[in-house]
C-alpha cells in the first residue's frame, strides 16, 4: 500500500516547506500540497519535521579490537540506530596484517549478510599496503567500496607509515576513490602512554594526558599534506580540536580540500569526564574528549562549512569489557554508545539552542554523506525518485536519555539523564514504517547493503 505524508514540515539541506510526500514501493514517488490519497496509507505529520533518513558514516559492529569485540551486532546495532532517526550506517572493514582486502571483506559480509535491519555499507581500512593489496584497490571499488581508511596510531596493529600512505593515496586517486584518516601522531602516543605507565599513573585520566591536541594537529596537517602531494580526496575522521582544525583551514590556503568529520560526543562532553576515576572508562575513546574551547571551534568549523559531516564512531563495549582496563587505562577498550542519539542530540543540543539552522542539521547528518560517500541522491535528500528513507521528528516532545531504554547493546550511555527536546517518532526505511512510536515494524535482515559510487561532493 502507498503511504502519504501529510502536513509535515518537510526540510532538507537547501529547502524547508510545508507539503505532502507520497511513497510507493521504496521511493518517493510526488511531492506537493494536498496531495489525494486515492487508498494510500496516510499518516498526519502536522506540526512535525520531515527530515531525509540520517546517515552515518563512522560505526564500528562486531569490531574485533583489544583482545574483544564491540558488543553491538549488525541486528542490534542498525535496530538501534533505525529508532534514533539513522536509516544508513556504514561500518569499517578491517584489513589484518598479512592478509588481503578481499578475505577481510568476506569476513565482514559474514556478520553482516541476512542480519542487518537498517541499510548500511562498507569502507576498507587497509593495514597493510603492498603489491597485492595495490592489485585490489580497483576490484574492491567495483564491489561498491569507494573509501579506504588509513591509521596513523595502533602502531603493529593498524597504523601504516607515510610510505604506504602515499602509495595508497596514488591507486585509489586513480579510480576515482576517497582516502580517510584517523589522524593521530601513534608514535607520539606510544611514547606518552609508556612514560605514564613507568610512572604509576594507570586512571582514565592518562588516556587523555597520553592524546594531547598537537598528536592530533600534527597529524592532521601530516595527512593534509601527504594528500595535497598525491592529489587524492581526502578525509578526516572524528576530528575533534581546534589544532587539528586549523591544518585544514591552513590546507584550504593553498586551493586543497580537506573533507572534515566530528562526532556528537566531542560537539558535547568534554575531558573533565576523566577526571572521575570510576567512570572515566566509559568515555575512553581514541581521539579523547578535548576541552571546551574545540566544543566551540567545531561548531564554528560545522557553520563555517569546514566540518562537513557528524558521525559517532560509535564502538560499544559492556562493563564488564571496560574493566579489562580497570588497573591500567591503556587496555580500556577504546569506544562508548552512541549511533542512537546522533540526530536527537544534535536536533536538541544544535538546532533547538540556535546553534545550527534545520538546513544544516540535514545537511551533517544526512546530506553531505550521502554526496561524499556515493548515495546521492538515491540517499540523503527528499526528492523523486530517491529512497523513501523518511524520519518524522516531534520538536516539542521531551524525553530523557538512560542506559535503561536505549536499544543499544550496551549497559550505560554517556548521557545518562540528559533532557532533550525533539523526538524521532516514526521512520521509514525504503517505503515501509520501520519504527512508530518506538516500536520497531522490521526485522533482522530488512536492511540491505548498499553499493556505493564514487564521491560526488
Amino acid at each position: 500500500m502507498p503511504i502519504l505524508l501529510k502536513n509535515g514540515r518537510v526540510v532538507t539541506a537547501d529547502s524547508d516547506a510545508v507539503c505532502d510526500i507520497l511513497v510507493e514501493g521504496e521511493i518517493i514517488a510526488a511531492l506537493g500540497r494536498n496531495l489525494p490519497a486515492n487508498g494510500a496509507e496516510v499518516i498526519d505529520c502536522t506540526g512535525k519535521i520531515v527530515v531525509p533518513g540520517g546517515i552515518d558514516p563512522h560505526v564500528h559492529l562486531e569490531m574485533p579490537f583489544m583482545g574483544t569485540f564491540s558488543s553491538d551486532t549488525y541486528e542490534t546495532g542498525t535496530r538501534a540506530a533505525l529508532h534514533g532517526g539513522t536509516t544508513t550506517v556504514i561500518d569499517f572493514i578491517l584489513q589484518k596484517q598479512g592478509h588481503s582486502l578481499r578475505s577481510a571483506l568476506e569476513e565482514w559480509q559474514g556478520r553482516a549478510t541476512g542480519n542487518a535491519v537498517g541499510d548500511y555499507g562498507f569502507h576498507m581500512a587497509v593495514t597493510n599496503f603492498n603489491p597485492g593489496t595495490k592489485e585490489e584497490i580497483k576490484e574492491i571499488m567495483a564491489e561498491g567500496i569507494t573509501s579506504f581508511k588509513t591509521f596513523m596510531a595502533y602502531k603493529g596493529a593498524l597504523m601504516i607509515d607515510d610510505a604506504q600512505m602515499v602509495g595508497l593515496m596514488a591507486e585509489v586517486k586513480k579510480h576515482g576513490g576517497l582516502v580517510t584518516a584517523h589522524a593521530t601522531n601513534g608514535d607520539l602516543i606510544d611514547t606518552l602512554v609508556a612514560q605514564h605507565r613507568a610512572q604509576g599513573l594507570l586512571t582514565p585520566l592518562y588516556h587523555y594526558r597520553s592524546q594531547p591536541e598537537v598528536t592530533e594537529a600534527e597529524a592532521s596537517g601530516r595527512f593534509a599534506d601527504i594528500a595535497n602531494y598525491t592529489g587524492v580526496q581526502a578525509y578526516i575522521v572524528h576530528l575533534t580540536c581546534e589544532g587539528a582544525l586549523n591544518q585544514v583551514r591552513r590546507a584550504t590556503e593553498r586551493n586543497q580540500r580537506v573533507l572534515v568529520e566530528t562526532c556528537i560526543q566531542y560537539l558535547l562532553l568534554d575531558a573533565s569526564r576523566y577526571e572521575d576515576a570510576a567512570k572515566g572508562a566509559q568515555v575512553v575513546m581514541s581521539p579523547p574528549l578535548r576541552e571546551k574551547k574545540d566544543q566551540a571551534t567545531l561548531w564554528a568549523g560545522i557553520n563555517q562549512g569546514l566540518v562537513n559531516v557528524l558521525g559517532t564512531d560509535h564502538c560499544p563495549f559492556m562493563w564488564e569489557q571496560k574493566l579489562l582496563g580497570k588497573e591500567d587505562f591503556s587496555k580500556i577498550p577504546n569506544g562508548h554508545p552512541a549511533v542512537e542519539h546522533r540526530v536527537e542530540l544534535l536536533f536538541s543540543e544544535g538546532v533547538n539552542k540556535g546553534r545550527i539552522t534545520l538546513n544544516k542539521f540535514v545537511e551533517i547528518t544526512s546530506t553531505n554523506a550521502a554526496k561524499i560517500f556515493g548515495m546521492f541522491p538515491r540517499k540523503g535528500t527528499i526528492s523523486i525518485g530517491a529512497d523513501a528513507d523518511l524520519v518524522i521528528i516531534d520538536p516539542n516532545k521531551t524525553h530523557i536519555i538512560s542506559a535503561a531504554t536505549h536499544h543499544m547493546n550496551c549497559d550505560y550511555s554517556a548521557y545518562e539523564g540528559w533532557e532533550l527536546t525533539g523526538k524521532v517518532d516514526t521512520v521509514l526505511l525504503r517505503g515501509k514504517v520501520a519504527i512508530d512510536a518506538g516500536k520497531a515494524k522490521v526485522g533482522r535482515g530488512y536492511g540491505q547493503f548498499i553499493r556505493r559510487g564514487k564521491p560526488n561532493f
